[in-house]
């Protein structure tokens, strides 16, 4: 642990007095538990920072990308998880180490004109990524139920209030609630495979020989990758592992962060089985039908129902409902630890909700395409990848801020460091060509 950690660990431990018993029990070695029961304490945050992996702004990319090109890129989804994982990983860890999230630890160490440029794009960065969110459940409520998108868009407010609500709870509630919902998208997809039918030799040859299937396939592909890293979920992640369950000692900061690891494991894996299954759906149903035109949500629902039946159109619209519920629930959440964190002031959280909400009534008021306004949102999204990715590969290098224990190892802090280059350059290369198309 770092030095002087001792006093922060004290204040942890002092706010966190009812930390989970069975938690300090497994880290003390008291635990008579079965080894699978011991793990159960530990697992939440990750399914938490999961869904920004199922976000109404996957399905568009996903869609496209099996309906336009089969099966070809289901080894970019399968990439993009993976560097996910070392991502989470790197900011779960961070929240560990230091008992301080992501823009906590950018305001103790950079300049303060820097820490508030940062956290001003954060901000856009989260209106912009709340626009998705808030337009997919909308669009999720339109499609299931037929109500009108500004109706459905304070329904999914009201929804979203709700949710938050059970933050007065604990966070154990808040993490129930959300890992069911994350729970049935991939419930949802299981049963969209199953009236899919995809072939499970094409999804193997696309794995073992990589290709893009041309330049568009190459942009679909960046689009893919550059929208696995969500900015609002590397601060979030960060946040909710700070004082969740307080180390007493560097050996059970050690043993914390191994629970992580697993949680992240699996969590992240269910959200990459689901974004697999957008993929292979789309390839299954569109790509194998001629029907490589489909390029919105809107369309990909219509269509599902003459070649699947109605239930795979109403199995979509429930598994993107879901999705838009828990990323905007999940998007709020980030909101206010970026504004703890950076500039040290929060506003309630009801507040934070209404100013969020309005960009995406704002679109849906003017009548805007919503399936655009997705992407245009995801392109601003892009823009704040390296103000979260940057600080988070240079703090966990260090050791005067992670400690001898977690500090990264250089084989750490070269893949991590190459893995955010690469998605930063995708990012730059999908914002420009986005922008000169």
């Amino acid at each position: 642990m770092a030095e002087g950690g001792e006093t922060t660990r004290r204040e942890r431990l002092a706010s966190r007095g009812r930390a989970d018993d069975r938690a300090v029990e497994v880290l003390e070695g008291k635990s008579k538990r079965p080894a699978l029961l011991r793990l159960l304490p530990f697992l939440g945050p990750a399914f938490i920072a999961s869904v920004a992996y199922v976000d109404p702004g996957n399905f568009a990319t996903n869609i496209q990308g099996g309906a336009k090109f089969g099966y070809t890129l289901v080894w970019v989804v399968i990439a993009s998880n993976l560097m996910a994982m070392l991502i989470q990983s790197l900011s779960a860890k961070l929240g560990i180490a230091t008992g301080r999230n992501l823009p906590e630890t950018i305001r103790d160490h950079f300049p303060r004109p820097l820490v508030w440029l940062m956290w001003a794009i954060a901000e856009v960065v989260a209106m912009a990524t709340d626009l998705a969110e808030f337009l997919g459940a909308s669009i999720g409520l339109n499609l299931l139920f037929g109500l009108p998108l500004l109706p459905a868009a304070f329904i999914t407010g009201l929804a979203t209030f709700l949710i938050l609500g059970l933050q007065r709870y604990g966070f154990r509630a808040l993490e129930a609630v959300i890992s069911v919902i994350v729970g049935v998208i991939a419930l949802c997809y299981v049963l969209e495979m199953v009236l899919a039918r995809p072939s499970g030799a094409s999804i193997g040859r696309a794995i073992v020989s990589p290709h893009f299937g041309g330049t568009e396939g190459v942009l679909l592909a960046t689009g893919i990758l550059g929208a696995t890293v969500m900015p609002h979920v590397i601060y979030l992640h960060s946040s909710l592992t700070q004082s969740r369950i307080v180390p007493r000692s560097a050996e059970q900061a050690r043993r914390i962060f191994r629970f992580e690891v697993v949680d992240v494991v699996i969590a992240m894996s269910l959200a990459g089985f689901v974004n697999l299954a957008m993929l292979v759906m789309a390839a299954a149903t569109f790509h194998a039908t001629g029907r490589s035109d489909v390029a919105s949500i809107e369309q990909a629902y219509q269509t599902l129902a003459p070649l699947l039946g109605e239930a795979a159109s109403v199995v979509f619209a429930v598994s993107l409902l879901f999705s838009g519920l828990s990323s905007s629930t999940v998007g709020t959440m980030s909101g206010q630890v970026v504004m703890q964190g950076f500039i040290h002031r929060q506003v309630p959280i009801w507040l934070r909700r209404l100013v969020t909400m309005l960009p995406a009534l704002v679109v849906i008021g003017l009548g805007l395409n919503p399936t655009r306004s997705l992407v245009i949102s995801q392109v601003v999204l892009s823009f704040g990848i390296p103000f979260a990715l940057v600080p988070l590969v240079l703090f966990t290098r260090r050791r005067d801020i992670m400690g001898d224990v977690l500090v990264n190892g250089r084989v750490t802090t070269l893949l991590s460091a190459l893995i955010s280059a690469l998605i930063i350059a995708l990012n730059v290369f999908l914002v420009y060509e986005v922008l000169t198309s």
